[in-house]
């Protein structure tokens, strides 16, 4: 496949696609054309002083393409302790007299201390400004001029990561090292039974990631097994991953290879270690690695949708989607739009569109009436765990109120009780838990009729309270969410008989459709709380 080929294919497809890196505008939908992307290239370095001027020399192949609009080299000297840093300074010495790098930049970095492949990427991360990155070995065993490949899927398709299988017919490959081949095979096997998925070589050192994906996803690793690490979290992140054929001309270990048998224990523990973890977020205001944690309970989540769904109408709104965990109970609708105001999350139910033709994806911002959707009326709008993250709580619902068609419904989920407010609740960026009469009072404020306020999840209440009150935790244990779904059917059978307190509230709200010659307006104070249900 041509660089020339893929760019024109890509120019003269009508189906729109997400752009590559690029930041959503208000209500604006994900999906765009591209025909070319910023590309990082990090290159970790250690004792590579006869072959890193001649790697990095390589690299210039990537600037001759249509494809690239700019690149970024980040070399990595992981305290080499031969002449690496003399090569590294006479290489760039020898830029000043090229023009073949004009769309380069470059950055150079050491550390003081060796501290292995992971650790190099994870510094070289923090530089990374590009809608694209891709980890390219200071030797010659891999040629840049596959990368322009790997370019071309980001373009064509909706990836989030792109593979160099060197074992995908293609591309060619020195002949080297059965039992090498054999143990990388072996671990690519345990590593797709870990993931689901179907990859034919893990092991790569080419992998091409969405620099955001890459820089939200915690990576701890610091040697060789950073490679299943990462294969594994972007799984887990259910990342849309494409492999395409590379040549690879692997060295002797008297020509310099490095990696050992002690790699491939590693590499074991870490499939074993990070296919039971569930840290696949870093942490951010959303709390994104504690909503992860909960969506291991997924019959949970099928309660909370089957409570809500007789109030659900066809033109559906749901604001603070996430990662689509509820929306996909919710669906099939005549137009369902999932929004967030969190790109990861954005990027995520962009996946889901696939088979659904009547979802839309957008980001939105319940605090901001700007962002929601132009030109459409809801006759339902869902918001979940959202109002009690946002200061001015009437305002949002005022802007909920406003993206509904008279006679619409807005579904409202907030956590209940403020004695309950602890150490989770910081962590989630809650600004506030509610009583029944406080999240009425709020509603009508914003000019809706409350027809309902259902209670949900009394045996929540005591977990809750342990641990965000007495342990202070920060976050669930993983034990507690596999208990959490499992127990979830006895807890829908005795929610309504136990004798304690909520720990969320669900409002039902009705805006009113417009009497003759009046329009519908929110109140500024609304009525009587106790008329509501």
């Amino acid at each position: 496949m041509s660089s020339t080929s893929a760019t024109n294919r890509v120019a003269q497809n009508t189906g729109a696609r997400r752009a590559v890196g690029a930041a959503p505008g208000p209500g604006e939908s994900l999906e765009k054309k591209r025909t070319s992307a910023s590309l990082s290239v990090i290159v970790p370095a250690y004792n590579e002083r006869f072959l890193i001027e001649a790697s990095l020399a390589r690299l210039s192949v990537l600037g001759e393409s249509p494809l690239l609009e700019s690149i970024k080299v980040i070399v990595v000297d992981d305290a080499s302790s031969d002449g690496t840093p003399e090569a590294l300074r006479h290489f760039r010495e020898s830029l000043e007299s090229r023009d073949d790098y004009r769309k380069f930049s470059w950055v150079w970095l050491r550390h003081e201390k060796n501290s292995g492949k992971g650790a190099a990427i994870r510094t070289a991360l923090a530089h990374v400004d590009t809608e694209l990155v891709v980890i390219h070995d200071a030797d010659l065993e891999y040629h840049p001029g596959d990368l322009l490949k790997m370019v071309e899927v980001f373009l064509y398709e909706d990836a989030d990561a792109v593979f160099g299988s060197r074992f995908l017919s293609g591309g060619y490959k020195r002949a080297l090292f059965f039992r090498h081949a054999l143990g990388n095979k072996f671990l690519t096997f345990l590593c797709d039974l870990v993931c689901d998925l179907n990859l034919t070589d893990m092991e790569t050192c080419y992998k091409m990631v969405r620099a955001d994906l890459l820089k939200s996803i915690p990576l701890q690793s610091s040697t060789f097994d950073v490679e299943p690490e990462l294969a594994i979290k972007l799984a887990k992140r259910g990342s849309r991953i494409f492999e395409v054929p590379i040549s690879y001309s692997g060295r002797t270990y008297g020509e310099g290879k490095k990696i050992t048998w002690r790699d491939g224990a590693r590499a074991l523990w870490a499939i074993l270690k990070y296919a039971a973890s569930d840290r696949i977020y870093t942490e951010d205001e959303s709390g994104g690695e504690i909503l992860e944690r909960l969506n291991r309970a997924p019959r949970f989540t099928r309660w909370m949708a089957d409570v809500i769904r007789p109030y659900i109408g066809n033109r559906v709104l749901e604001v603070g989607a996430g990662t689509g965990n509820m929306s996909v109970h919710l669906m099939p609708r005549s137009i369902y739009w999932a929004t967030d105001v969190n790109r990861h999350y954005l990027d995520y139910l962009v996946t889901l569109r696939a088979t659904r033709p009547y979802m839309r994806v957008a980001y939105t911002n319940a605090a901001d009436g700007e962002t929601f959707p132009a030109g459409q009326a809801f006759d339902t709008v869902v918001c979940l765990n959202v109002v009690e993250h946002i200061p001015d709580d009437v305002g949002a619902l005022r802007n909920i109120w406003n993206a509904l068609d008279d006679g619409g419904r807005a579904v409202i989920l907030v956590p209940c009780g403020p004695g309950l407010y602890g150490s989770l609740d910081e962590v989630l960026g809650h600004c506030r838990r509610y009583t029944r009469e406080q999240l009425v009072e709020v509603a009508q404020r914003a000019g809706f009729r409350v027809e309902q306020v259902l209670k949900f999840n009394r045996p929540g209440v005591a977990a809750w309270w342990l641990n965000g009150r007495i342990l202070r935790r920060r976050t669930f244990g993983l034990g507690q969410i596999r208990m959490l779904n499992l127990l979830t059917p006895i807890f829908r059978l005795v929610d309504s008989w136990l004798p304690l307190p909520p720990l969320s509230i669900i409002a039902i709200l009705r805006k009113e459709e417009a009497r003759e010659g009046l329009p519908a307006q929110p109140n500024e104070i609304g009525p009587d709380a106790s008329a509501a249900s």
